[in-house]
């Protein structure tokens, strides 16, 4: 075995052995933690209220029909989708606070560990 086997054979088994998690690291897994659902559901709403929104454009710009109906229809289908999109924000906010409650003491006693030195 020469020595390009035995140092390719170190770094793929360096890949496959458990790393230690440092305290830092553990801090940023709870911020994620704490910020991740309140992100995902922003997005998903804002996604779909932009959706209907463009169908409601759609519908009024004489895509997707014509006449008074289809105008109706993009009035409504337009409110709808301005609508969640407005509200997406205040929900987002309050479900990060949530978020950052639930998570809040183990985020403060992790960052108080690291910044005293204990780590």
């Amino acid at each position: 075995m020469n020595n390009l086997d035995k140092v390719y054979a170190e770094s793929i088994a360096k890949e496959y052995m458990p790393k230690p998690t440092s305290k830092v690291r553990q801090l940023k897994k709870l911020d994620n933690k704490a910020r991740k659902p309140a992100f995902i559901a922003a997005i998903t709403a804002g996604i779909i209220g932009i959706l209907i929104f463009g169908t409601g454009l759609s519908f009024g710009l004489g895509a997707l029909g014509s006449g008074t109906s289809a105008m109706v229809i993009a009035i409504v289908l337009g409110l709808i989708g301005a609508a969640i999109c407005i509200v997406n924000y205040p929900i987002y906010k309050k479900m990060l606070k949530k978020g950052k409650e639930k998570y809040a003491y183990e985020i403060l006693e992790l960052a108080r560990e690291i910044t005293e030195g204990n780590e």
